[in-house]
């Protein structure tokens, strides 16, 4: 991070703002950039760039010309920046309406768009207009990451470029290179999909992202427009929901309860005409890749007899992860320093952008800790005092005390006493108004579920996204394009009983079904929080049973009610969030897994405790798992996006399953459309 392009970024923000008649390129030269540029032509091009960058903060430059001097000359051509024509408008929210909105930003905390999320609420935090509010005893939603596919694409509708990607055509079943123009993105039937131009066809597609079979790249030069007043909800809305199908499937006995519990009336436990030791199941199903992700991942403990899509999908799963699995293992090397950052590299635009944050923030909270301030930006001391001092050596071209920013932090408490103008936080960016606005639309009746007075919740709803709407202007642009469905958890009793049970410190009892252990257990738990990927809902509670915390979905509990005793574990007050879906212990097995590029996410997904970069974007990552059993199914199930590498014998004992699972479709030199 280049602490001079910051500061030279900072003084020129705040020379322009400060100018009523403006300031010509000789000024500007001479008083903000000292030099820095060896000619004209290098200040030119160094003036256009940081230009530019200003722009994306939303500052736009005004350009004066004096047509008694000149007219048109470089030379007399002044500039300058509004005082308003950046700053975020006002928003005074209610309390509800602060809870609503806490609520759909902590949708995002761990999906692409969570930065931005965060930095639209601290915005609305250093306005002076956000209430402290707590938000819904236990209850935490989530987006479920869709992995780096959504991430890249997201980027590229930002930036207005087109993207390349390999995609899985499913009217045909062949792979094929797209090049498309990204508009829009939504959620639908538990999917994540794409719209788009499709240069190849020019014409509008919609594109599924878990079919895509590479990396999305931005491809070089291209800017496009999109078409106005599109709605990626609309365009989604016209997305028929995939036809009804049946699946027949050879099922080892006794195996696989969770599977055979959705087998349709009267094709379940017929036995197989092949092998005694199988029963032969029909279940329906919709999505065929959805269900060979789940097929995929039982391996040798079922087979599928038809139809011939279902069948091809689940052995090029497997053939995928048997051929990843089975290239020669390479060297383990982790950074001394323990888990390598996965996000980009922070540049001088970021460190700006917390600047123009942190400067209203503290006009309007004098005093705090500089701990506090350091916590609220999620950075280090040592950083957010490298942010002070950058601050305390920029001001105005003059540069006499007075012209400077008046900041101290004596004795480790933060008051600011000159902002020269940077009191209102900048205006919302496109993703973080897509992020607010998206999040609110997908909350649905969540937060009525989670204990807010219903009228309250459902007004408060409908006022903070009238309120957002109008304070993101022309910024809302993004909004549009990024549809999500709604987070609220169709099991609404079990929810209803879980959040009552929390708030009033009561146990529960509950019978759960476990597809990995092929049992339904009853168990008496401590509910302690709910929290949720997409609609899929999960709660966190220390079972009796274990002796220790555990994490239940919703859609598996098959009976749920108090049993009359207070909790002998409180739920945790404030604890950081997000709840994690695996709750390690002394007993877990440490496993170090390669993912490639599209399986990077997993990293995040399973808390890994280190990691390391590889070539091509894929990772290195060391992650505990409570039962190493396991691990086969995990292999299997993503396809070739993540393998194992130590220990030794897990590498071998998945090997052994892929080739098992594989048998029955003719080994691992099966075709991917064997229909047997």
């Amino acid at each position: 991070m280049s602490a001079s392009r910051t500061e030279r970024l900072l003084n020129l923000l705040l020379a322009l703002l400060n100018t009523k008649v403006g300031l010509s390129r000789a000024v500007l030269r001479e008083k903000v950039y000292h030099g820095s540029a060896e000619n004209d032509v290098a200040f030119g091009r160094m003036f256009e760039r940081d230009k530019v960058d200003l722009k994306q903060f939303g500052f736009d430059i005004e350009t004066l010309t004096d047509p008694g001097f000149g007219g048109d000359d470089p030379a007399s051509t002044r500039y300058r920046i509004g005082k308003d024509s950046n700053v975020l408008p006002d928003v005074n929210l209610t309390p509800a309406e602060c809870t609503v909105l806490l609520l759909a930003a902590q949708l995002w905390e761990r999906a692409a768009l969570g930065t931005a999320a965060a930095n639209a609420v601290r915005k609305l935090q250093a306005a002076g207009g956000f209430a402290d509010v707590d938000l819904p005893a236990g209850v935490q939603p989530r987006i479920k990451p869709a992995g780096q596919a959504f991430d890249d694409v997201v980027a590229a509708m930002h930036a207005r470029h087109a993207v390349r990607f390999g995609y899985l055509a499913g009217s045909t079943g062949r792979e094929e290179t797209r090049e498309v123009e990204p508009w829009g993105l939504g959620s639908r039937f538990g999917q994540w999909y794409l719209v788009g131009l499709d240069r190849g066809r020019a014409a509008k597609r919609i594109f599924r992202l878990s079919r895509m079979t590479t990396a999305v790249t931005a491809v070089p030069g291209s800017v496009f427009e999109t078409p106005a007043g599109f709605n990626a909800r609309e365009e989604l809305d016209s997305l028929n929901e995939l036809p009804l199908q049946r699946a027949v499937l050879e099922v080892d006995a006794g195996r696989l309860l969770a599977l055979r519990k959705r087998a349709v009336a009267g094709g379940t436990g017929t036995p197989s005409a092949e092998t005694s030791n199988r029963d032969r199941i029909v279940v329906e199903f919709r999505d065929p890749e959805q269900l060979a992700e789940e097929l995929a991942s039982y391996g040798p403990h079922v087979q599928v007899t038809e139809p011939a899509e279902l069948r091809a999908a689940v052995v090029r799963r497997l053939k995928g992860a048997a051929e990843f699995n089975g290239q020669p293992p390479i060297p383990v090397q982790f950074p001394e320093a323990g888990r390598a950052p996965r996000s980009r590299k922070r540049t001088s635009e970021d460190q700006l952008a917390r600047m123009l944050q942190l400067v209203p923030f503290l006009v309007h909270h004098q005093g705090l800790h500089i701990q506090q301030v350091a916590d609220h930006f999620g950075v280090t001391r040592k950083a957010l005092i490298d942010d002070l001092k950058i601050l305390i050596c920029s001001g105005l071209p003059e540069g006499y005390p007075d012209d400077l920013l008046d900041i101290q932090w004596e004795n480790d408490h933060v008051y600011i006493t000159e902002h020269l103008d940077l009191n209102r936080p900048v205006r919302f960016s496109e993703d973080e108004a897509a992020a607010l606005l998206t999040g609110l639309a997908m909350l649905g009746d969540l937060p009525a579920l989670a204990g807010m007075a219903g009228d309250e919740s459902g007004n408060a709803l409908e006022s903070v996204t009238i309120k957002l709407t109008g304070a993101a202007g022309q910024a809302g642009r993004l909004a549009g394009a990024v549809a999500g469905q709604s987070v609220a958890p169709e099991q609404s009793k079990a929810f209803g009983t879980i959040t009552q049970a929390i708030r009033d410190g009561r146990q529960l009892r509950l019978r759960y079904l476990s597809p990995q252990r092929d049992e339904v257990t009853e168990r008496d738990v401590d509910p302690l929080r709910l929290f949720s990927l997409d609609n899929t809902w999960y709660f966190e509670a220390y079972c009796h049973s274990k002796t220790g915390l555990r994490n239940f979905r919703l859609d598996r509990v098959e009976s749920l009610g108090p049993n009359g005793r207070p909790v002998a574990v409180a739920a945790p007050a404030g604890e950081d969030f997000p709840a994690r879906l695996f709750t390690p212990s002394d007993d877990d097995v440490q496993v170090v897994l390669e993912l490639t590029r599209q399986g990077a996410g997993l990293a995040d997904d399973y808390y890994a405790e280190r990691t390391a970069p590889l070539p091509g974007g894929g990772l290195l990552a060391e992650v505990r798992f409570g039962n190493a059993d396991w691990l086969p199914m995990f292999v299997s199930q993503h396809g070739g996006a993540v393998r194992i590498i130590d220990p030794e014998e897990l590498r071998h004992a998945a090997h052994e399953w892929l080739e098992a699972a594989l048998a029955p479709y003719g080994g691992h030199s099966a075709s991917d459309t064997a229909t047997g």
